[in-house]
């Protein structure tokens, strides 16, 4: 049964001073942030250089027109909906690779205006090599929920861990598995779980798992296998009390990445510091950024908050 704070607990944790933290990444060798503004921005991932929306991105451009106009791909879509198409407007292979903290990730154009990576989550990724350098005596643990293509997945594994990959769908799995072939990490001890992230992790509490590292990067809206229903807002509480129990008691972390435009980093560190009370331990929450190289500037990409324990 799950434990509900005392209001005196509650009342301590309202008395700390919220600091949220920016959290930013100027990109590494296969990939950069090249430009932004004008609702827009260009990438490049590898060797090719896209074009896509961001409505974040209110200033003026500030590379030339023909700058822009090199781009191998440009996505169109409402700035309400992610789904649209790609313009290829020069030679992009069907997947090509781009190395990221010791792992290959096959990118492709998605009809999600997505391409299998999301650059600002490096800081992230960075955060749980050096928490999974803490766990002594035994290999880390970790659980990866909505775990897409994989690139947490694999970089916790090339770190020593064994993982526990969980995502809703079959596609997105598949793809993990040809990143992970990709990066020489078959032999690697990660399990691919094809199932609805909640029910999994209460399935795990039942089973008294635990684990040293867990990371839930959850969508706003999404389905389960079995057409699941996932809403952020009504759902997320009551995984986070679950992913709560599933910490070690020895040594854990955890790390929430929301990219809910309603919600705010108070709101994702609200939830966490309630979830979390009774742990002690370290929390940071605030907006992941990536710094575009012509003027310097921060994109917000995403809200988070992340918990070490004591």
């Amino acid at each position: 049964m799950t434990r509900r704070p005392k209001i005196a607990e509650l009342e301590k944790s309202a008395q700390r001073p919220i600091s949220l933290s920016l959290v930013t990444t100027a990109g590494f060798p296969d990939y950069a942030l090249l430009d932004s503004g004008n609702g827009r921005k260009l990438e490049r991932f590898g060797n090719i250089t896209v074009d896509r929306p961001e409505p974040q991105a209110m200033w003026q451009q500030r590379l030339p027109a023909e700058r822009w106009s090199s781009a191998n791909a440009v996505f169109s879509g409402s700035e309400d909906e992610e789904k649209g198409r790609w313009r290829v407007d020069k030679p992009v292979p069907e997947s090509w690779p781009v190395k990221v903290a010791g792992v290959t990730m096959l990118c492709r154009l998605s009809a999600f205006r997505h391409l299998g990576l999301f650059p600002e989550q490096l800081p992230h990724w960075e955060w749980m090599r050096e928490g999974l350098q803490r766990v002594n005596g035994t290999r880390p643990r970790v659980l990866n929920l909505f775990a897409y293509t994989g690139a947490a997945s694999l970089i916790a594994a090339r770190a020593g861990a064994e993982v526990v990959h969980v995502d809703a769908s079959k596609k997105a799995i598949a793809w993990a598995k040809e990143n992970q072939a990709a990066s020489g990490l078959t032999e690697a001890p990660i399990r691919w779980i094809l199932d609805d992230a909640r029910k999994f992790a209460a399935r795990e509490v039942r089973r008294g798992r635990t684990y040293h590292m867990i990371l839930v990067d959850p969508p706003k809206f999404g389905r389960g296998p079995n057409n699941e229903v996932w809403d952020l807002f009504e759902h997320l509480p009551d995984l986070m009390r679950d992913c709560a129990q599933l910490l070690d008691p020895a040594c854990a972390h955890l790390c929430l990445t929301a990219y809910a435009i309603r919600a705010s980093a108070l709101a994702i560190d609200g939830l966490v510091r309630e979830m979390l009370t009774d742990r002690g331990g370290q929390i940071e929450s605030g907006e992941l950024a990536i710094i575009d190289q012509s003027g310097g500037r921060a994109i917000g990409t995403s809200l988070f908050s992340r918990w070490s324990s004591p």
